[in-house]
């Protein structure tokens, strides 16, 4: 293989490499980490993160961005929590509320997602406001409306717990027992990204979202209505967002108003690391999937091996400048 055909497949395939000399830095220095337990704590640390991430690459395919990620799935948990607590438990949220069918608070709770997401897409699209502008804004006010509704009477801000046992099974059951087993999680991770990925590669939408961020006026031109699919798209950006609350609810068995605080960023990294073009029109759901599992990685692995977090947090920006420059000069290359 000659140099120039070595660069290319460097160059298609970096993110991948990355990844597996990750997996074999950490397995040489501590052989442990290749464990099936080790390997399971680390897709389901990646599943809820994975969740967000595609919510998040909806909106950077379209060259926008999205800052109100983690606090509407702070909203999302608490909503989600508040209502599914046990009977018995002293402290509830609603203390006369019935105990319903688990799916209620879950829908309410992701349609709480989409509404934040369809009003960030009216902002966006409608009032011409910047994506940047638009979503701090929304960052800055879902935070205030969860912190009201986390401050209620009798709650008065404690920390929201005694979840039931069927809604925190999906956050820590499995299908089957022992090292081996499925989490539930896990496999609600994989689900939503096959589905963004028909989205993204099968369908109207997904042609129009990558025709939208490769030229927004070339777009318009071509008929397409572009404030209503930019509109859709952060609607359904804000509906994942309110699934991965939920499921950040069961997982921790509880929540708080500081739930999924900086998860946006976390989300906007993993996506840029995954190959998800700043400028806009790029982007996979796979290159997603590999960009977070490398963040989760970093967190556990090198904590698994006795790294200091902060080095942790050099590590991470390291890799995320280097991912944007590299995506800078492809996009240089283009033009």
């Amino acid at each position: 293989m000659n140099t120039k055909r070595l660069q290319g497949f460097a160059s298609q395939y970096a993110i991948y490499i990355v990844l597996v000399v990750l997996i074999i830095g950490i397995t040489a220095y501590n052989p442990a980490f290749l464990s099936i337990n080790s390997l399971r704590d680390v897709l389901i640390q990646s599943s809820t993160r994975t969740i967000i991430a595609l919510g998040v690459a909806f909106i950077l395919i379209t060259a926008g961005t999205d800052l109100s990620a983690g606090r509407i799935v702070g909203f999302t948990a608490v909503i989600a929590a508040s209502m599914l607590q046990k009977a018995e438990y002293a402290a509830r949220f609603f203390p006369d509320l019935p105990q319903m069918n688990y799916i209620i608070p879950i829908v309410i709770a992701i349609f709480a997602g989409l509404l934040c997401g369809l009003v960030n897409g009216i902002i966006v699209a409608k009032l011409n406001v910047p994506p940047f502008i638009a979503t701090l804004g929304t960052m800055v006010a879902v935070y205030g409306v969860n912190s009201l509704y986390f401050d209620m009477e009798p709650n008065n801000s404690q920390p929201i717990g005694g979840l039931r046992l069927d809604f925190t099974n999906l956050g820590t059951g499995a299908i089957g027992e022992g090292k081996y087993s499925l989490p539930y999680i896990v496999l609600i991770a994989i689900f939503v990204a096959f589905v963004v990925w028909v989205i993204f590669n099968k369908t109207k939408l997904g042609k129009n979202m990558y025709a939208i961020g490769g030229n927004i006026q070339a777009a318009k031109v071509s008929g397409i209505n572009v404030a209503k699919y930019l509109i859709y798209i952060y609607a359904i950006a804000g509906a994942l967002y309110g699934l991965a609350g939920v499921l950040e609810a069961a997982r921790t068995g509880g929540a708080t108003n500081n739930y999924g605080n900086m998860y946006e960023l976390d989300a906007i990294a993993a996506c840029v690391v995954g190959g998800v073009s700043t400028t806009g029109g790029i982007g996979t759901v796979p290159g997603v999937v590999v960009g977070v599992l490398i963040f989760t990685i970093i967190n556990y692995g090198l904590t698994f091996i006795g790294i200091s977090p902060y080095w942790q947090l050099i590590i991470k920006g390291l890799i995320i400048v280097a991912a944007v420059a590299f995506d800078m000069r492809k996009y240089a290359a283009k033009k």
